[in-house]
């Protein structure tokens, strides 16, 4: 397994490293969010948090690499392996039923119901456009 980690990080000052961990910690939480508002992007603030983690410290970067949530993802990312087809699927589907029963029960304003719509696509264009993971 190749490692991001560098020996410069020993040499950042303390208050850096705390702002970098602080930083990852808040896009971690984000990412949590994401999970649950389809808006939220989840994966790209897991890979920020694992990138920020990955300058300030191999403690929290290897809990996130490792973790049974997002380890596998940012693996597969960082390796250039791609997206699983069931993952894609699963996002998709979550993605258009959250976004629907916002726009049939939630939103009365037409505008924001064509920018969820728009969103919506714009999204599932990036998802499907990742690549696939192959085994």
């Amino acid at each position: 397994m190749e490692t991001i980690w560098k020996k410069d990080v020993y040499f950042l000052n303390k208050p850096k490293r705390i702002f970098l961990i602080s930083a990852g910690t808040l896009f971690i939480g984000l990412a949590v969010a994401g999970i649950f508002i389809p808006v939220l992007p989840t994966t790209p603030f897991v890979l920020i948090a694992a990138a920020l983690y990955s300058k300030s410290s191999m403690k929290f970067y290897q809990w996130l690499i490792n973790n049974k949530i997002f380890g596998r993802h940012i693996k597969n990312y960082r390796d250039k392996k791609g997206v699983a087809v069931s993952f894609k699927v699963v996002v998709l589907i979550f993605l258009w039923i959250a976004i629907i029963c916002s726009i049939l029960f939630a939103i009365n304003l037409l505008w924001v119901k064509i920018f969820l719509g728009i969103i919506a696509l714009s999204v599932s264009i990036h998802i499907l456009t990742l690549k696939t993971l192959t085994n």
